[in-house]
């Protein structure tokens, strides 16, 4: 008989853990992607200079993005980063305490067994109300285990569970967002305080420039060729460079300093050699609008918290099921020690419990509601991270493709400017022309040099947020499986 009863709760316990699951299944919505990308690569970048279209085959970026740049010091720092950055440390504690909930929420699965032994000894009043037998006193020995389980019927638990795992690589996507990020930071900062670097070189060159020229309208004002104003106005002209090469400082402290607190380290016990820019322009693999989706972090965390909220659909039409708990209490009870743990004196019970809510004001439908909306909140916001994305790309892509043209036509300028100079320079020598006309060449020149400087500036920014508005070498295929 008793091998009968065990089989037949064996049986029902078995068809209740094979439960189904409610609630939809997850299906990623359909998403906004063009075949290509509308900006077109520079001119420098098409077939035959060592670019080419890319196609879904095409080699795109790997490993340590930065490394393109080919410049050692900024290797160095990002290595430094990846170590020591404060905000990326903290962005993997964030996914060390996601990757716990997993944990957490996985224990419901499994019973909760627990045990409250006890020993008290009890006397009995002799004057108590009601009583019919004499009064005396009374020992109790526990050893109780408590047994409780959730049989997850409708999903609940594994949608928890679920949910937990996809907030866990959602958070692991961000800890790459994180990274990402700050690696393009650190390179764009890098970049800008360079730049700075090469306005000071072309600024301290201008002014040993202009202290010969100061000289030699001197030497002119003297020998009774040239007028006091020739001398003023060459002074004037040294001074205003020694200013802007005094004032290119500034920013380029302030960029050392941030570099500095993106590697973790004090300003006060950081620094880097002067050294103006000597990079060429990397040329950078797009890939296709399609393969952004695999390789944008973000677009990754946003996908699996969609993911999420859906499972918190299933969670929420999961409440107007009854829930069936299987409980068991198996021990020893005993009125004296030596009787305590004696065969006669266990005690055992077990049987489930349903318990299903007949009334609750709306509240379960304000849930599924709620849930219902929270899902299409996240399909929104990860439409539009895509839709950033792509015009993320699309602005470097036409900034580097305007500013690769614009670069070439300021290195025309450049070279008018300083042959207009030098022929003034020599008319004003050979006495045909004012120092005026010389001023004026002087400035046109300057301005346009510095110019030149600044569209390099720009283009290696542009470089650094498309490298980052691709995702760098990520992929999707990273997220840990957990």
């Amino acid at each position: 008989m008793k091998m009968k009863e065990t089989l037949l709760t064996a049986t029902i316990l078995a068809l209740l853990l094979g439960g189904c699951m409610v609630g939809p299944k997850y299906n990623p919505p359909a998403v906004p992607a063009a075949p290509a990308y509308k900006e077109a690569l520079p001119e420098s970048f098409k077939e035959g200079d060592g670019w080419k279209t890319a196609q879904p085959g095409d080699q795109t970026l790997r490993g340590n993005c930065w490394e393109i740049f080919g410049d050692p010091e900024l290797n160095k720092l990002e290595e430094q980063l990846t170590v020591d950055n404060q905000d990326l440390k903290a962005a993997e504690a964030r996914f060390r305490e996601a990757r716990a909930m997993i944990r957490f929420n996985r224990a419901s699965e499994f019973p909760t067994i627990s045990t409250s032994p006890g020993i008290s000894s009890e006397r009995v009043s002799g004057n108590r109300p009601f009583f019919t037998t004499q009064p005396g006193a009374s020992g109790d020995f526990t050893l109780p285990f408590d047994l409780s389980y959730e049989v997850d019927l409708w999903g609940r638990v594994r949608r928890t569970v679920n949910t937990a795992r996809e907030e866990a690589q959602a958070t692991a996507a961000d800890l790459e967002t994180a990274r990402l990020s700050l690696h393009a930071e650190l390179a764009y900062d890098y970049f800008e305080m360079r730049a700075a670097d090469s306005q000071k070189k072309l600024l301290d060159d201008t002014v040993k420039a202009y202290t010969d020229a100061l000289r030699l309208t001197t030497t002119r004002y003297e020998g009774g060729a040239s007028p006091k104003l020739d001398v003023t106005e060459a002074q004037t002209q040294l001074d205003a460079a020694q200013v802007a090469d005094t004032d290119t400082g500034v920013l380029r402290a302030q960029y050392e300093h941030a570099i500095a607190t993106l590697v973790g380290k004090a300003p006060a016990d950081f620094g880097l050699t002067f050294a103006p820019i000597d990079l060429q322009v990397p040329l950078i693999p797009t890939g296709v609008p399609a393969q952004l989706l695999e390789r944008r972090p973000d677009i990754a965390a946003m996908e699996r918290r969609m993911a999420a909220a859906n499972e918190q659909i299933g969670i929420a039409k999961a409440a107007y099921y009854p829930t069936v708990t299987l409980s068991a209490l198996a021990g020893f009870e005993g009125s004296s020690f030596l009787s305590w743990l004696t065969w006669p004196s266990r005690l055992w019970a077990v049987g489930p419990a349903l318990s299903q809510t007949l009334f609750d004001g709306g509240r379960r439908r304000a849930t599924s509601e709620a849930a219902l909306a929270g899902y299409d909140a996240a399909v929104a916001d990860y439409r539009e991270t895509i839709l950033t994305a792509f015009q993320q790309v699309e602005d470097n892509l036409a900034a580097e493709r305007i500013l690769a043209q614009e670069s070439q036509q300021q290195k025309d300028t450049v070279a008018a400017a300083q042959q207009s100079l030098e022929i003034s320079t020599n008319r004003y020598t050979g006495g045909v022309d004012t120092y005026l006309q010389v001023i004026t060449a002087q400035t046109v020149a300057l301005s346009n040099e510095r110019n030149d400087v600044d569209i390099l500036r720009r283009r290696l920014d542009a470089s650094v947020l498309l490298v980052k508005a691709l995702g760098g070498g990520w992929n999707v295929a990273s997220l840990p499986k957990l």
